[in-house]
This record gives C-alpha cells, structure tokens and sequence, in this order.
C-alpha cells in the first residue's frame, strides 16, 4: 500500500473540465513521493460539523513537483466544498491510501466509466505496453485528449453523442479491439460485465471498485465487498476496499 501521511496539501490549479466535474492539483509535502495508479487520497472538509473525510481517486502523480491531480465530481456538500477551493487554498489530505493496479507488460485494455475514468489517466502514463484506451461516458466527455497521448482512444456514449453509441464493450466490439489484460475502473453495471467478458475471452482482469467509504483506513468496515476467499482480517469472506482494493483481481470479488 505504501506509506500513507496526513498532512495540509495546497492548492495549486483548480478547472471545470465538464458539468459537474472539477480538476485539482494539490501540491503536497510527502503523499505524491509515495503514491501510485490506482490509489486514493482522502480530503478533510472545513467544515467541523461533518467529520469523515471524502475519498477521491488520484488522477495523475507529479513526483517531481511534489503534486497530485485529483478529478472528481461534485455528488455532496463535501465536493461541493473542494469546488470551491482557489489557488493558495489548503486542505487536509491523508493519503495516499488502498492497493493501485499492477504494473505488467501484456498488451492492455484500459477501460474507464463516467467517474472511474480519472484513475486510470496516471496508469497509461506508467504502463510500458501496447494499450487500447476505452471510456464510457453518458453524454459530456473529459480527458480524453490527455489520454491520446499514451495510446489510442476510443469513446462510447449512452446517447450517441460521441463515438459509438452505447457502453465501453460495444466500443471493444466495433473497433474490432485486442488484449492480454484488462484494467478497469467504473460502475458496478460495467465491471460486473467485464468480469464475463474476460472470463469468456480467457484473460486477466483487475478491476477498481467504486465505493462509499468511511473512515477510509479499514476499521469501520462499510465499504466490504464479498470475496471469493476468508478475509484474514474479518474471518469472514469479506475485503475492505479501501485497505485489500480497491483494485482486486476480478475472480477475487464477487460483484
């Protein structure tokens, strides 16, 4: 998992890059030194009426700046908050936190949904392999061209408006695309069917699970999963997202 730290991160940017949707680069002292694709950060509201932070995926790691990009999607008072953060705003941040995705050298699908996509823009940074990047949007796009620079893209909307009109596997299917492994971020709906797939199609499948998460270090237990094996931690066949994920090998999970 790393090392993870609390401390009071600045901001540095802040954008509107889609209704809804804002990017934050957080310049902090240590987490981006240890962080990794796939892994989280939780963000302290100011507010001291509402205590538990709120988790958002790391989008892209600046290591020599000391910087993380976060992308996130105003859902609550808590986002709402941070969109409201300016340049020189400070922040307590813990982090980074959970298990990021494997970094192996088959050739690669790199599939994101709606708010799942932003995870996966660090790993085709980091990947050294070919790769074919699929992402699944309603209707507004985002990131898009900053994925175009480490492999093609392909993009699939509910309403047709860009790309192929339907979800990220119809887009696999009509570009006639390939791979060895899957990496996955996304709603529950698309990681459950790129579970099938890749068990009809004989291959490897990590996946990154979306979850409420509370304290977000594994000692409330309301972000369990059901596992296919005993949890060592509960007895019980359960794994905690935000501690065992929340990237997990597909056959692990149950979904």
């Amino acid at each position: 998992m790393g090392e993870k730290k609390k401390e009071t991160a600045v901001v540095i940017r802040q954008d509107s890059i889609a209704p809804n949707i804002y990017s934050m680069w957080l310049r902090t002292d240590e987490i981006a030194r240890y962080a990794k694709p796939g892994q989280f950060v939780s963000l302290y509201c100011k507010d001291q009426s509402h205590l538990l932070p709120r988790p958002i995926s790391i989008c892209e790691i600046d290591k020599e700046d000391n910087a993380l990009r976060l992308v996130y999607r105003v859902a609550g008072w808590g986002t709402e908050e941070f969109s409201r953060l300016k340049i020189g705003s400070s922040v307590d941040v813990i982090g980074p936190l959970g298990n990021g995705f494997p970094l192996k050298g088959k050739k690669a699908f790199l599939i994101g949904g709606g708010i799942g996509v932003p995870p996966l823009l660090e790993l085709a940074k980091t990947l050294d392999c070919e790769k074919s990047i699929v992402l699944g949007f309603q209707e507004d796009t985002y990131l898009t061209k900053e994925f175009s620079k480490y492999g093609p893209v392909y993009v699939a909307t509910e309403d047709g408006s860009h790309g192929v009109n339907g979800n990220v596997l119809d887009a696999v299917r009509e570009n006639g695309l390939e791979a060895e492994i899957i990496y996955a971020c996304g709603p529950l709906p698309m990681l459950k069917a790129l579970k099938e797939f890749a068990a009809q199609k004989k291959m490897e499948c990590w996946i990154s699970m979306e979850e409420k998460m509370a304290c977000g270090i594994g000692a409330c237990l309301s972000c369990v999963c059901r596992s296919k094996n005993t949890d060592a931690h509960t007895n019980v066949k359960n794994k905690r997202i935000c501690t065992e994920g929340p990237v997990f090998r597909a056959e692990e999970v149950e979904l």
